[in-house]
């Protein structure tokens, strides 16, 4: 048996934090377990990630956009997530498709349906056995990245990866946030909402009590790698 989890989220979220902490804790306890995230993860979606992320990227069709993060995707999936399942792995990942339908799709205004079939494509149909999805308002995540990047580095954004997606209006971040509902009511079985103002604790221990009935059919390592 293997166990594929993701981690959604607006902006600010935390998401990235958690998917950390959970990675963290279950290498500790010496399940096979790899953390890697969209768009990214791979040589070539890590080339993507930088042109379809890049601020100064502005005449970047919506089309060309959404392609891009198939793209990546599909190769992600394929070098990857699906090798490491095979072998009864646990794998995370921050951002997975459900991404593309609330960016893409809700808040570009992209064709659900043309999304559905370019997703299959790209995932050969491989879904998340649970997708946590960490519950902010779009504003309040949008001003807590902005406060991290401003603690670390001084400059607005910077240090914490302020995006091309990031930068957009307000009504697009709400768009995006109001898909993500329709996402967990349509398939509300897969879904863990959490409360992302939460302390990172409580969070993260709660994720892990989730997890934990998940484990019992996977093999641990004789040794921590």
């Amino acid at each position: 048996m293997s166990l594929f989890v993701t981690f959604e989220g607006p902006e600010g979220s935390g998401k990235s934090t958690q998917a950390r902490l959970l990675y963290e804790s279950l290498h500790a306890r010496r399940f096979p377990v790899i953390l890697t995230r969209e768009p990214g993860g791979t040589r070539i979606g890590d080339l993507i990630r930088r042109i379809v992320l890049d601020l100064q990227h502005t005449e970047m069709a919506p089309t060309t956009e959404m392609l891009l993060f198939s793209a990546a995707r599909a190769q992600l999936v394929s070098e990857v997530i699906r090798p490491y399942l095979d072998q009864g792995g646990i794998v995370l990942c921050d951002r997975y498709a459900d991404s593309t339908f609330a960016y893409q799709g809700y808040g570009l205004g992209r064709d659900l349906a043309e999304l559905r079939v370019i997703t299959a494509a790209a995932t050969g149909g491989l879904r998340p056995d649970i997708t946590f999805y960490l519950d902010i308002s779009a504003v309040e995540g949008l001003e807590r990245k902005c406060r991290k990047g401003a603690r670390s580095t001084g400059q607005h954004g910077v240090g914490v990866e302020w995006n091309r997606l990031d930068a957009r209006e307000l009504e697009y971040h709400r768009r995006v946030e109001a898909g993500y509902r329709e996402l967990i009511a349509a398939d509300p079985e897969r879904w863990r909402v959490l409360d992302a103002r939460q302390s990172i604790e409580a969070l993260a221990e709660q994720i892990a009590a989730i997890v934990e009935p998940y484990l019992a059919s996977i093999t641990r390592l004789e040794t921590v790698p």
